[in-house]
């Protein structure tokens, strides 16, 4: 009953968002509860909420005081011009921007912490993507499939768990899966690109009388003699990015105006430029090294950078009630999740779930057991947090398959191939960052996301056993 009661609480919590029934936050309360009732919690199930979100504290404080610094440093104008950059190297073509998104996640995915790498990727791209007229729910889900295929990294979190979890050495689990890493990457890379050719069509034409961008003597866009000179029409994307691109570099910057980084806002503080990259490379340096609570880290960054550019307590009070819809949408997200994890771990459903699962393998499968838990951990990392599936229900599985002489680091290695899946999970703090950050619903982003990322995970297993990594009894 517990088994029929998790599995249902988690399908019908995924279908009341992606059907846009209900909004997560609401989902995420109402639907536990409901299940949780049934289960027999009682009143227990209070309990089992506030202990549950008593251990997320600290990641609502570190999201919340997230979205306040790196808000903060869009306001002040700190990455204007990393986009003016970005901007001029991947010119007006949606294919180069999405495809660039996809390379920044992965590049900055190498730190290991997902929230940092999605704060990065959103303050550097999102204004490109809406000032190109791009949907933010394909930088969503390219962002969210390369940290999710990087998070297989040794310190990324899952594979030291993995390993942990049956007494191995982290490389020794990680190096042979580099293949089926580097095969993933592949993968979302080709998605990224057909995801720009879809935004590019997307876009469509308009028309453009007696006007050609680009207008002269020369036989370019819009030129005289070209087919599209006189009345001719062009892209909806090469009519705003081109102009977007010539003005970028002029003194008035009017291409970024009537967006985030309009460079007419009151907030912008170009004197206080070195002051805030110093503090952010502070920040980011604290985080990586590790030596305090990333959310201290966060909430001492903040306080200083509100007072060095903001002295006033007026302008002060204003800056963070900015930002407060960005909070609350992802704090009171993070804190329902507790709800959910409280109630799954509370009521023994984990338990119970991952009982079922190790207990439904055939006896003539065993010899495929490190397969069969590749396929289960796309599945189980989404439904699950890492350490529910690492420490309870790999171990079981890896005992068991053992007796058919399924070495455990096969098992360990299949076990990480599911992480890009579960990256996109409502039970990942920081995919709730990506979506707030982004302004995008969390339907949406699965919509577009879950059957790719699904893809991917598959791709990474059948190359992990293609080249061996995974072994066949």
């Amino acid at each position: 009953m517990l088994v029929l009661l998790g599995f249902g609480m988690v399908a019908t919590f995924m279908v009341l968002i992606m059907t846009k029934r209900m909004t997560p936050v609401l989902a995420l309360v109402i639907v536990p509860t409901v299940f949780g009732l049934f289960a027999g919690a009682g009143l227990g199930i209070g309990d089992m909420a506030l202990d549950a979100i008593g251990g997320l504290a600290p990641t609502a404080a570190l999201l919340m005081f997230a979205i306040i610094y790196f808000g903060l440093m869009i306001d002040v104008g700190l990455f204007d011009p990393l986009v003016r950059v970005i901007l001029r190297v991947v010119g007006h073509d949606p294919v180069k921007v999405v495809v660039g998104t996809a390379l920044l996640a992965a590049v900055i995915s190498l730190d290991g912490d997902g929230s940092t790498t999605f704060i990065v990727v959103t303050s550097a791209m999102l204004p490109i993507y809406l000032r190109l007229g791009l949907s933010p729910v394909v930088l969503t889900c390219v962002a969210g499939l390369a940290n999710g295929a990087m998070n297989i990294l040794p310190w990324g979190g899952p594979t030291a768990r993995a390993a942990a979890a049956l007494d191995l050495s982290p490389s020794d689990v990680f190096v042979p899966m580099v293949p089926s890493l580097l095969a993933g990457l592949a993968v979302i890379f080709v998605f990224s690109w057909h995801l720009g050719l879809l935004e590019r069509r997307r876009l469509g034409t308009i028309d453009l009388p007696g006007e050609g961008v680009g207008s002269g003597s020369g036989g370019g866009v819009g030129s005289g003699s070209g087919p599209r000179g006189g009345g001719g029409t062009v892209t909806q994307v090469e009519r705003i990015s081109t102009v977007a691109v010539q003005t970028l570099v002029k003194p008035d910057d009017t291409a970024m105006a009537d967006s985030m980084l309009d460079p007419q806002r009151s907030t912008l503080r170009p004197k206080m430029f070195w002051f805030n990259l110093a503090l952010t490379a502070v920040v980011m340096v604290l985080l990586v090294a590790d030596v305090l609570p990333l959310a201290y880290v966060f909430m001492a960054g903040s306080a200083v950078a509100v007072i060095a550019n903001f002295p006033r307590v007026s302008d002060q009070a204003q800056r963070i009630v900015a930002h407060a819809p960005s909070i609350v949408g992802v704090v009171s997200m993070v804190l329902a999740a507790g709800v959910l994890i409280g109630v799954l771990e509370g009521t023994g459903m984990v338990d119970a779930m991952a009982a079922w699962v190790s207990g439904s393998i055939p006896d003539q499968l065993g010899a495929f057991s490190a397969v069969i838990t590749g396929l289960l951990s796309i599945p189980m990392t989404f439904f699950l947090s890492n350490d529910a599936f690492y420490f309870g229900i790999l171990p079981v599985l890896a005992e068991s398959a053992a007796a058919f002489g399924v070495d455990p680091v096969d098992m360990a290695r299949a076990s990480i191939t599911g992480q890009v899946v579960h990256m996109q999970s409502p039970l990942v703090p920081a995919i709730l960052l990506l979506i707030s950050l982004a302004g995008v619903n969390l339907g949406d982003h699965h919509k577009k996301v879950l059957w790719r990322a699904v893809v991917v995970a598959l791709v990474m297993l059948v190359v992990g056993i293609a080249v061996g990594s995974i072994g066949i009894a």
